[in-house]
């Protein structure tokens, strides 16, 4: 088996962990490269150096056969991950070497028993959809998609900005808010979920649209069918503001205009079969946990 690792850092408590992992890879004879900043950590972290077949840098060195992509940390890790697979459809497994994680859903406790049951393929892929952002300007450059949320925000004045928001060319509405958060089902339980947007299945078919911090209370989150496409214009006292794709910020004119669409390929991400959704919002947002139990 072909095996990708990113990461970044992680605790001394999953210092046992990483070690416990490239040693069952090892046995298994797994062909493993890995993100080279991630082993140069590893080898200074733990004066360790696990045996890899190469190192990458960049998403053109992770070859187009390789069986999965390992992310060890938390969800940030994951997100980050994904612009390393982008389309080439290699199943990112989620190993989260902190603590809350809704796409590092693998913990440290379940480590060994994961890569069992992944080495006896004893597991589910599913399609997670992304969202895809046009600017005349290229904004992201070469990758602008986000598994989790496209987001617009005030940049230098506490001033709230002007979003106007269109959907299929329609007008819908204009928010007069500290930004806007535009959210796939994976990214309902992020950003929109702290903004009080509402928490969508992942594999729905839906973007939601949230905004931060309305003047107009009324105003709430929307879910709208992921097919539309969206354009954002933006206004505000100030000339800049600012655009989020999960992890990387942009600064942007006022005359930009935004176009949100679904993107063309999906990310694929491995469940084991003791996972489900509905016990990871359980555990995670401790749905039912009450003293009173």
């Amino acid at each position: 088996m072909k095996i990708a690792i990113y990461g970044k850092s992680f605790k001394s408590s999953f210092h046992y962990s990483i070690r416990e992992l490239f040693r069952i890879l090892e046995n298994k004879k797994a062909n493993v490269t890995i993100y080279k900043p991630f082993y140069e950590y590893i080898k200074k972290e733990l004066d360790y150096s696990p045996k890899i077949s190469g190192v990458f840098v960049s998403h053109k060195e992770v070859e187009s056969d390789t069986s999965l992509v390992f992310s060890i940390g938390g969800d940030g890790t994951f997100l980050e991950s994904v612009s390393f697979v982008r389309n080439k459809g290699i199943p990112i497994v989620g190993i989260n070497s902190g603590r809350l994680g809704f796409l590092a859903n693998i913990s440290k406790e379940e480590l060994p028993i994961a890569i069992k049951s992944i080495f006896e393929k004893k597991y589910s892929i599913e399609y997670r959809s992304l969202i895809q952002l046009e600017t005349e300007n290229n904004l992201f450059g070469d990758f602008s998609y986000a598994l989790n949320e496209l987001t617009v925000l005030k940049k230098d004045s506490s001033s709230m900005i002007n979003i106007h928001v269109y959907m299929n060319d329609e007008f819908l509405n204009t928010y007069w808010a500290d930004g806007l958060i535009i959210a796939t089902p994976t990214g309902s339980t992020a950003y929109s979920l702290s903004a009080g947007g509402p928490i969508v299945i992942p594999t729905s078919d839906n973007f939601v649209i949230t905004p931060l911090a309305p003047h107009n209370l009324t105003v709430r989150p929307i879910v709208i069918p992921n097919n539309n496409s969206i354009r954002l214009h933006i206004e505000g006292r100030d000339k800049k503001f600012l655009a989020s794709l999960d992890y990387r910020y942009k600064a942007f004119e006022s005359s930009t205009i935004l176009e949100i669409k679904k993107a063309d390929f999906k990310i694929k991400m491995l469940n084991l079969p003791n996972h489900s959704y509905f016990s990871t919002i359980r555990n995670k947002l401790m749905w039912g946990a009450d003293k009173r139990n």
